[in-house]
């Protein structure tokens, strides 16, 4: 603990040091208007004529140090109820690249450009607004800064209008928010604003504050002020209904006795209710989450559990106050668009996990299966410029079936703003049983309480965090705590990084994801950058990684460590290439043949130290066949390894894609030999802006298990849809269907 202390006294005594703030910007002022503002992408309006023009884009891609080529044009206004964004992006030409029709489209290989407010001016979370020339939209939530694609969340969605034209030339896009869409202080006369466009034909990405590559294009360390002419209004009643109807058929073959199974007709809803500009309660009552698209497979060759991103809309806004806690084992160097796998598969440790209430893993097909969840309510934002807050009640039903009594999940959080952008960070999460009729074998209660010193410089060169959690539970064991500390700094060229983690053998965070306790674990990084004056090259990256887990009274169990070298080409593909020693003691038997127990294997106790390289790599985005792969080869426990993991995707614009997930591994051991593959086409048609057809096929060879889910989405109305989805498990080896199921569900959200 005192070594805790003395780390939290050394980044405050540290971050007045080199938390020097650049002059501040004269805001832009953003004039009110009591005129009417249609959404037909043309401004015409006499406000857009007397509305402040944005200052000039500056490049980001391939250059940081000039004048975007294809300069982009940012008009801002608003009145009581909307602000409203008007853009003009010119381009060389009018062939634009699209992947669909669908929402919510991530920025990289398209045509698009990207509005953010950070609207309570900490620069640490921001509501992101994005539109294409066909009138596609996209929204997020940006949390710890925006430094790292992993506090980007694009599952938030909200409702708000827009219109995307194209002309020779150039396309407008015509935007309107409303303020009931945002969270901010009422009275507030200045927000912070950021902008950020993709421009595929010149190759071009560029931003409205100059940005250096070594950073990620969404840091919201760089925006620039905007001032309102007046204070900004209360914005209202601010109450959302949004009740749904389903009906579905489901079969078990396996469990005909299953009570899950049957014609069902279910009813339930969501609210959202304002209490303040800043603070919003949102409640759910038997929530339905069916609709919600299935989790991408993959085949785990770790020891450990991963992880997969909350898509449940109930949890998302303001996700960070409950689930920003705790530290990721995280390579700076990895390309964003490179990313293979789940995106939060490397979390070391959380204390709450979302994903815990209402989800259970069906281990006979590997995916993940809905426990049901009878209520829930969640207040959560802002209360003034430096202080945020999160509380949170779910209860979920009893299940004889499965043999899980109900459970209550309360989350408390709060979180102060210090120094320019860094904060201080409380959880408290409690798992309680009700009912004992269920309850053999569980324990009462689980608890646990963090805090935490989220570091960000003004700078920008400085990010990190230092926390300790506790649990509190009923078993008596020693080790309940969990402590972290990492820090990373990142200049023009060079990238360096310090983090550990302990967590105890006693860190039992029930209501979190803890994949492994009873470990030391370490992970420095330091790398360098070079950015050639080239016609192929953009960037050369190249350094050294090492990590490594230590167990008390085993010494060391993991370890990693090796040289990486990361190619960027002006094309904007790119290659990471590594090269590893791998030392593994096994502290328990592991089928490391993933043979689920029909081969003999490693033995406990044994260690091993093996060698092997691996390339990550993304082709060019903007082209209609786009790749990315990871091949692994060499030297694997006491035998070797052969292993691809990747995506292909063709692109039939703007209508939708056809792409194929695949992972094979081809791996032999003293113990013998396996291969384990999963394959995932999946074909995602949109009719249009509004009608979006999904379907995939599954088969994962570790599960023995085919997973069809077709899934027909008709947004009749906005943030109000219809769904129709069918899924289905068969047995790989016999082809006998394991379950079956097709639902019906309309939503609507009504404003009062």
């Amino acid at each position: 603990m005192q070594r805790l202390l003395l780390f939290f006294a050394f980044l405050f005594i540290f971050q007045e040091n080199f938390a020097q703030t650049n002059p501040e910007n004269t805001p832009l002022l953003v004039k009110n208007t009591s005129e009417k503002i249609k959404i037909d992408g043309v401004l015409d309006e006499q406000a857009w004529g007397k509305a402040e023009k944005l200052p000039t884009f500056w490049q980001f891609f391939p250059k940081d140090s000039v004048k975007a080529k294809y300069q982009t044009e940012i008009l801002l206004t608003y009145d009581d109820k909307n602000i409203y964004i008007g853009a003009k992006m010119y381009s060389p030409g009018n062939a634009y690249v699209t992947p669909s029709f669908r929402r919510d489209f991530r920025a990289g290989g398209n045509d698009n450009v990207s509005f953010l407010f950070d609207t309570f001016n900490d620069k640490t979370n921001s509501f992101l607004f994005g539109m294409n020339p066909y009138g596609v939209m996209r929204e997020a939530l940006l949390y710890n800064g925006g430094t790292a694609n992993e506090y980007f969340n694009m599952y938030w969605d909200n409702k708000w209008t827009a219109i995307s034209k194209m002309y020779d030339g150039y396309w407008i896009c015509e935007l309107s928010i409303p303020f009931t869409t945002l969270r901010f202080k009422e009275g507030s006369k200045q927000w912070n604003f950021k902008a950020y466009r993709f421009d595929t034909q010149a190759n071009e990405q560029s931003t409205l504050m100059r940005i250096p590559q070594n950073q990620i294009i969404m840091n919201l360390g760089y925006s620039m002020p905007i001032a309102f002419e007046k204070p900004l209004k209360k914005s209202g009643a601010n109450i959302s209904i949004i009740p749904y109807l389903s009906a579905g058929i489901t079969r078990d073959f396996e469990n005909p006795n299953n009570p899950a199974a049957g014609n069902k007709i279910n009813f339930g809803g969501d609210a959202k209710i304002g209490i303040t500009s800043g603070l919003n309660l949102d409640l759910t009552v038997n929530p339905d989450f069916s609709n919600v698209e299935a989790d991408r497979q993959v085949v785990n060759l770790t020891r450990f559990d991963v992880n997969f991103p909350e898509q449940r809309q109930f949890f998302l806004e303001n996700s960070d106050l409950f689930t920003g806690f705790g530290s990721y084992n995280t390579n700076p160097f990895v390309p964003p668009s490179g990313t293979l796998g789940p995106a939060a598969g490397n979390q070391l440790v959380s204390p709450f996990f979302s994903r815990q209430i209402g989800i259970s893993l069906d281990t006979a097909t590997g995916t993940n299966v809905q426990n049901r969840i009878l209520y829930g309510a969640r207040i959560s934002g802002k209360i003034d410029d430096n202080w945020r807050v999160g509380l949170l009640n779910t209860q979920t039903a009893a299940d004889a079936f499965k043999g899980t009594p109900s459970m209550n999940y309360s989350v408390a959080a709060l979180q102060r703003k210090v120094f320019g952008r860094s904060n201080i960070a409380f959880i408290f999460a409690n798992k309680q049983v009700l009912g004992s009729e269920l309850a053999q074998g569980i324990h009462a209660y689980n608890r646990v309480g963090g805090l935490e010193y989220n570091l960000a410089s003004k700078d920008n060169r400085w990010s990190g965090k230092v926390f300790y959690h506790q649990v509190f539970s009923p078993i008596d064991i020693t080790g309940k705590g969990s402590h972290g500390f990492m820090l990373n700094y990142s200049v023009r060229k060079l990238i360096a990084k310090w983090s550990h983690d302990w967590v105890g053998k006693g860190f039992d965070a029930e209501v979190g994801f803890v994949p492994r306790k009873n470990f030391f674990h370490i992970n420095p990084t330091i790398g360098f950058n070079h950015f050639p004056n080239s016609h192929v090259l953009n960037r050369v990256s190249y350094g050294v990684a090492y990590d490594q887990f230590n167990q008390p009274g085993l010494g060391v169990t993991d370890r990693q460590a090796g040289p990486f070298l990361l190619l960027g080409f002006q094309n904007t593909s790119n290659v990471l290439m590594t090269f590893n020693q791998n030392y593994t003691y096994l502290f328990a038997d592991f089928d490391a043949l993933r043979s689920n127990k029909t081969l003999p294997s490693l033995k406990k106790g044994s260690s091993y130290t093996y060698y092997n390289f691996s390339v990550n790599y993304v082709s060019d985005l903007r082209k209609k066949l786009a790749i990315a792969f990871q091949p692994v080869v060499g030297q694997y426990f006491d035998g070797n390894i052969v292993s691809l993991v990747g995506n292909a995707s063709y692109r039939f614009q703007p209508y939708g894609f056809l792409s194929v997930n695949f992972s094979y591994n081809n791996i032999k051991l003293s113990t013998g030999k396996n291969q384990v593959y999963l394959l995932g086409p999946k074909l995602d048609l949109t009719f249009t802006k509004s009608i979006f057809w999904t379907t995939y096929v599954q088969y994962n060879s570790q599960f023995k298990n085919v997973n069809v889910n077709s899934r027909l989405q008709w947004r009749f109305a906005p943030v109000s849809d219809f769904f129709l989805v069918y899924t289905d498990n068969y047995n790989s080896e016999t082809w006998m269907p394991k379950n079956r199921a097709i639902l019906a569900k309309v939503t609507y959200w009504l404003n009062l």
